[in-house]
């Protein structure tokens, strides 16, 4: 007989201000292999309403990433580009939206460009530059925009089809997955059923623990238990939705301020999504209106296209104003991006279970901030050689 597969739990998916791309990514990598019966223990899944919980559902979320050349990010970054550049056009097509970018600096961040990689990629002329639109210079380039609901909900559904499972459950320390795996999640009709399944003799059999324990726990590291990490802090993002079809670009404003930046990013389904705000350690979860006010006037200084052809202005009072625009705004946004100082924490440990002289190995992968999606697919891979390397001795 073949011997039986080896638990692994993936703790994350939506937890905690979660980037649950990351969760569900690394989850579907494992489970792939088909070495391995993984089980996802979550608090929050794609498939509930959007949740300040889950910092995935609020994501722009196009590919355009400037880490730094050289560093384990950039190198994350453009295998994930790459993966996903050829799932726009495979069946995971209706997930993405393939777009012409242009990345407008008020002076540049880097040179040269850690975006010269991409394809078409090309800076603009001086006559390219919009004479009110306060940038100095700037870039443009193809890439892809992710219509998140529907691509996290693609990734379950291929962790599902794989054989994967999902249990939904609050944990407050790793302990509990140590000692028993998800055993004390499940429904009480399901735990009944593994001890009848296990009964011994004059007694009930232990639920085993698993092999190892994925960590990608988001915001949530910083509180759970056994991990508690103090480097993890929120940076909270303001965006507005708007129904916008027409546009099928996207574009980009950076460094007039430090706490936030001018993007219009469009979604295959015709939402446009416009932000957006950077404010490291604030934890307030609604949004505010003064933002979403400011948000709408600068997206508008910069894409005034967003205005309906058919409401658009001509002479001199031709500039387009909020009020314009407000009738097609969908909804307000707002997540709590999980960063960490000192970046990402993609390595191995591991934890002793609980009543017995054991260890076993866990992996973690969070503090991605804004760069989730971005580098999910490379991240899945590293966390998977993690993993394997640590069963392995």
């Amino acid at each position: 007989m073949a011997s039986e597969k080896q638990e692994i739990v993936v703790l994350g998916a939506g937890m905690s201000a979660h980037r649950c791309v990351i969760g569900l990514t690394t989850a579907l990598k494992v489970q792939e292999t088909g070495q391995y019966r993984v089980s996802i223990l979550a608090e929050v899944l794609p498939t509930d309403p959007k949740t300040v919980k889950c910092a995935s559902h609020w994501a722009g979320a196009h590919h355009v990433s400037f880490a730094k050349p050289g560093g384990l990010l950039y190198a994350l970054d453009r295998e994930t580009f790459a993966e996903m550049w050829k799932l726009s056009e495979s069946e995971a097509e209706g997930c993405f939206m393939r777009i012409e970018h242009v990345e407008y600096y008020n002076g540049r961040w880097e040179t040269p460009s850690p975006l010269e990689h991409m394809p078409e990629f090309r800076p603009l002329s001086p006559n390219e530059i919009p004479i009110d639109s306060e940038a100095t210079e700037g870039d443009v380039f193809n890439t892809f925009t992710i219509d998140v609901p529907v691509y996290l909900n693609y990734l379950l559904a291929r962790f599902l089809s794989k054989g994967g499972r999902v249990v939904r459950g609050s944990v407050q320390h790793i302990a509990q997955i140590a000692e028993s795996g998800v055993h004390a999640f499940l429904p009480a009709s399901e735990r009944q059923s593994a001890f009848t399944i296990a009964k011994r003799g004059f007694g009930f059999a232990r639920p085993a623990p698993p092999a190892a324990i994925v960590v990608c726990a988001g915001l949530g590291a910083r509180f759970l238990g056994g991990v508690e990490d103090e480097n993890v802090y929120p940076i909270r993002g303001q965006t507005v939705l708007v129904q916008a079809p027409w546009i099928k670009h996207g574009k980009t404003l950076s460094g007039l301020d430090a706490t936030a930046y001018t993007y219009v990013i469009p979604r295959r389904t015709g939402l446009v999504v416009l932000g957006g705000t950077e404010e490291p350690d604030d934890w307030n979860a609604a949004p505010r209106p003064e933002t979403t006010r400011s948000i709408l006037e600068h997206a508008l200084k910069l894409a005034p296209e967003l205005v309906p052809p058919h409401l658009r202005r001509a002479g001199a009072d031709a500039a387009p104003c909020v009020e314009d625009i407000v009738p097609f705004v969908v909804e307000e946004g707002c997540e709590l991006r999980p960063a960490r100082k000192g970046g990402v924490r993609l390595e191995a440990g591991s934890i002793e279970v609980p009543r017995t002289d054991r260890t076993i190995p866990v992996v973690y992968s969070y503090g991605y901030v804004g760069d989730g999606y971005m580098s999910s697919i490379g991240s899945a891979r590293v966390a998977l050689e993690l993993l394997e390397k640590a069963l392995s001795s």
